[in-house]
């Protein structure tokens, strides 16, 4: 495709073909947005080109933010002139200081010297644009270098590392034959003392506390201005990238994709422990090994194996700037940076982060880019840049869920049992601190379990509650009840960071089990042993004797402490937003500790504060109040600097038709609130609308229910009635399975029967012939027999014309799948999905509501409003997955009378919002389906 560059109100848009309309007035007003530094709520359908509009718009600015800005310093290195606020220029030798009011200089200081600080100041300002010119002078050429010559420079290395290999190989035979057998018994200490924990200091003790050692070889570079594009997955970053590859900027971007370790680990030894936070825990720890590593050969070089073994072979300082500086030449998604890092051996996680100062575009999932832990550590810098956030439609709940963590009783009870362990075995060789430490561990995991009405001394999966229900506590009460106010957690949590215990733990419980023989130092553990055995029955040692090192294991989940010290996290990280929910269970094992997040915006906050401009985009937003409320009012973000984007549709307004049914065939009102929708007749008439529907309906019919349950229940009620065998002669009935191991498969099996069926039949006038469209046979046939055309759902004369697919709403079909062209002719809602109101986390939330935000003049509570706009976000997500290119054509069927209410009608995305048709009875609903799919499956 010849790219096209767009002139929109003085900019430059270079665009891989012509625009829409649409697109142009998108990237305007994205242009606006940052150039402003606001932050912007964009809503553009799927299907509408929201990728490239992105990508064309905030590249457009930042290519002209790079050019101005290189053009003033150009400029200022040249003039020696500093601009000012109203367009004049003031010299660099500002030979006028002495004209500087008084006011603005300390009282009594000397002019002289206000003249030299002044004029430090401009030298260093200079000096600071020379040597930014020189560092970005050299990266350029660079990277061109690398352009020209990265085949023959990287054929050489593979030639260096295969001769080096050769001579490692060689090196360590010759060692092993030297060594033999005699070395094996010296190295079993050193695995003991692996799982010591090592000399624990405060910060108090050691004063400016210094943490895990960094490279310092390379300076720091500096970052350069650059946008970050945030998504939910990785196979939509994955998309994006491709997008950005076809894209006219594809050629001279410099793009990083970040991952998790879990995604970007190539060391295969390490990517088996199948936990994210055991990958990162034993990742951190060879890096620290390698740091000891010398003083370590020096000092025992009999254990120079296993050092060798406990290091990365992939962390290396070459390694690394070699695969930097390839990351930056083209533009790579994650598949391809870890191929790349495969071949180049070199680690794909570290790689990627040394390329952020120097990238322009960084694409990464917001779940890295909205916890403040994990983006100091992955070296994200936000002050003064862009970040663009896609899919944001659960952006709320995803900020809440973050900073969420929960602890079973189960969990609880393993890592005392496990903990109390490792004191035993351990307890004469760790320091007072330590021991000082892990006691005051194990005091809050008995707390823990006892404020659940449970004992830590018993087996949590045949311990019974006396008391069961939820209770919901704020973070003062719940520390004060379960009576370790007395501890200091942030001592704790800071602890079990800098000692790894967790870590250590593991590879006791790794290398052990986690029962240990009767100890006759301390008689009173052996009282645990049934106990001990039960809480892990994947574990069948019963001795201390070492798992052998040759011997297959399966990989273990993480440790339950690490789950603990999550909670612990939340504890100390939160304040009058937060709460913990106790839900206690039939059995201590099934019951749970909840931490609640209830202002996601204190997070949000800092985001906002440090970034230049944040995007905030989506395929459906509606509605927007919730963003505007909940994450920037709270986040202290003025109302002016808010702005909102929602532009329309690619598709024709005859493509679609949204209907909102009232009544069904038989008259009966739908309203499918949780006291009516179980009701035999509202389920049959569900199945009489649908059999209906599915007459005059070609292809593919996606029918969202509320939950999986009703699903499931409706589904037996019409195999009784014999409504499901109707059903079955119009369409095959898939059903969306609760595994999503089984969701492709479904998928796949669906669609291969609507291509079978649309390439085999169409909807024709001599089908639509043999029904009956007189108003009188209708009404007759519909007081007789609750049924429009019975002869089309019976046996004699139906004719499969495609598929029924059963969904749930918030399913996996209700999200990230595309039903396109034949695959969703028709989405049909069934009722309203509200939330369940009477969960506590939702309670909870609605007050907090209620008492935060303001309530406006008519304006419901905004906790109730809350409860709505779940609701209508859920809707608008399943209803739009069947739109989803410009020729696409597809009717939207809401079944619910509540739908049209004004309020209700308002949530719906503008696009859908402004062709809905609210039908009384079934009727003329019918009659509109009939004429609009009739229409569009005659050849134009």
């Amino acid at each position: 495709m010849a790219n096209k560059t767009q002139e929109v109100g003085g900019i430059h848009f270079p665009f891989p073909f012509t625009p829409y309309s649409i697109q142009k007035d998108f990237m305007a007003e994205l242009y606006r947005v940052l150039e402003a530094g606001k932050i912007g709520i964009f809503e553009s359908p799927t299907g509408t080109g929201k990728s490239l509009s992105l990508i064309c718009g905030a590249l457009s600015w930042l290519r002209d933010f790079e050019q101005k800005k290189h053009q003033e310093e150009a400029r200022l290195l040249e003039t020696g002139t500093v601009p000012l606020s109203d367009g004049q220029e003031q010299p660099l030798s500002l030979s006028s200081c002495t004209e500087t009011p008084d006011t603005l200089r300390p009282v009594g200081e000397p002019d002289w010297v206000t003249q030299f600080v002044q004029k430090k100041e401009e030298r260093d300002l200079v000096d600071r644009l020379k040597e930014e010119q020189v560092r970005r002078k050299k990266r350029e050429e660079r990277l061109q270098q690398i352009r020209h010559n990265a085949q023959l420079k990287y054929a050489a290395k593979r030639m260096r590392q295969e001769e080096e290999e050769m001579e490692r190989v060689l090196r360590l035979s010759r060692e092993a034959l030297a060594a033999g057998a005699g070395a094996e018994p010296q190295e079993q200490p050193a695995g003991e003392e692996d799982l010591v924990l090592a000399e624990y200091e405060s910060d108090e003790e050691k004063g400016a506390a210094s943490g895990v050692d960094e490279d310092e070889d390379d300076p720091e570079e500096e970052h350069v201005t650059k946008i970050y594009y945030c998504s939910r997955t990785h196979s939509q970053l994955a998309q994006f990238v491709h997008e950005v590859q076809r894209s006219p900027f594809g050629k001279d971007t410099r793009l990083v994709s970040l991952g998790s370790r879990q995604n970007l680990c190539i060391n295969e030894d390490v990517k088996t422990l199948g936990s994210a936070q055991l990958i990162n825990d034993r990742c951190m720890e060879m890096q620290r090994s390698k740091h000891e590593k010398s003083r370590a050969e020096e000092e025992k070089p009999k254990r120079r194996r296993q050092e060798r073994r406990a290091t990365c072979p992939f962390y290396g300082y070459e390694q690394l700037q070699f695969l930097r500086d390839q990351v930056l030449v083209g533009v790579k998604d994650i598949e391809q940076l870890v191929a790349l890092g495969k071949e180049a051996r070199a680690c794909p996680y570290y790689g990627s982060r040394s390329a952020i100062p120097a990238a322009q575009l960084v694409v990464l999932p917001y779940q890295m880019l909205l916890h403040a832990a994990t983006r100091q550590a992955a070296g994200i810098r936000l002050q003064g840049q862009v970040v663009l956030i896609d899919e944001a439609h659960n952006l709320i709940d995803t900020i809440t869920g973050i900073h969420s963590a929960e602890v079973s009783g189960s969990q609880l009870c393993q890592a005392h049992s496990q903990l109390l362990q490792y004191m035993e075995r351990y307890g004469k060789r760790l320091k007072a601190k330590n021991l000082m430490y892990i006691k005051q561990i194990l005091y809050l995991l008995e707390k823990f379990v006892t404020v659940l009405g449970g004992n830590i001394k018993q087996n949590p999966n045949t311990q019974s509650l006396s008391e069961t229900g939820t209770e919901l506590k704020t973070i003062n009460d719940f520390l004060f009840e379960s009576q370790i106010d007395n501890i200091n957690l942030f001592k704790v949590r800071r602890y079990c960071e800098r000692s790894m215990v967790s870590r250590k733990l593991f590879g006791f419980t790794e290398r052990y089990g986690t029962v240990l023989a009767p100890s006759r130092e301390q008689p009173k553990l052996a009282g645990f042993q049934h106990f001990l055995q039960s809480l892990q029955p994947t574990v069948t040692q019963t001795s201390v004797t070492p798992v052998e090192e040759g011997e297959a294991r399966v990989p273990r989940p993480a440790s339950p402490l690490m789950h603990i010290e999550s909670f612990l996290a939340a504890l100390t990280t939160a304040n009058q937003d937060g709460r913990v929910i106790l839900s206690r269970q039939g059995s201590l094992s099934q019951s749970s500790l909840k931490f609640l997040l209830l202002n996601p915006a204190v997070h949000f906050a800092q985001v906002v504060k440090e970034c230049r401009a944040v995007v905030i985009a989506g395929g459906t937003m509606q509605p927007v109040s919730d963003f505007r409320e909940q994450l920037l009012t709270c986040a202290g973000v003025e109302a002016e600097r808010v702005v909102e984007f929602s532009c329309g549709h690619v598709i024709p307004p005859d493509n679609i038709l949204p209907l909102v049914i009232c009544s069904g065939p038989s008259s009966q009102q739908l309203e499918f609130t949780y006291q009516k929708r179980e009701l035999p007749q509202m389920m049959d008439e569900t199945g009489r609308i649908l059999c209906n529907l599915c007459t005059v309906v070609p292809g593919g019919v996606v029918c969202f229910f509320p939950s999986y349950e009703y699903q499931r229940q409706v589904y037996a009620h019409w195999d009784k009635s014999g409504l499901l065998a109707r059903l079955a002669v119009r369409k095959k009935i898939f059903q969306e399975p609760k595994r999503a191991n089984q969701v492709e498969q479904v998928l796949m099996e669906y669609s291969r029967c609507i291509k079978v069926r649309s390439n085999s039949e169409a909807l024709g006038p001599e089908n639509g012939g043999q029904l009956p469209v007189s108003c009188v046979a209708s009404r007759l046939w519909l007081h007789n027999l609750g049924w429009y055309f019975p002869q089309c759902c019976g046996q004699a004369g139906g004719t499969v014309t495609g598929a029924l697919l059963l969904s749930v709403v918030g399913g996996k079909m209700s999200e990230g799948i595309n039903f396109s062209d034949n695959l969703g002719r028709c989405v049909v809602m069934v009722g309203m999905p509200y939330p369940n109101i009477k969960s506590p986390e939702l309670q909870e939330k609605m007050a907090y509501l209620d008492q935060t935000l303001p309530r406006g003049p008519g304006q419901p509570p905004p906790g109730k409003a809350l409860v709505e706009n779940l609701c209508m976000k859920a809707v608008n997500q399943s209803i739009g997955r069947a739109i989803r290119h410009q020729k696409d054509f597809a009717s939207i069927v809401l079944l619910d009378q509540r739908y049209a209410r004004p309020p209700i009608l308002g949530k719906l995305p503008a696009w859908i919002r402004d062709r809905v048709e609210v039908k009384a009875t079934f009727g003329p609903a019918f009659a509109a389906m009939r004429k609009f799919h009739r229409e569009k499956s005659v050849p134009s």
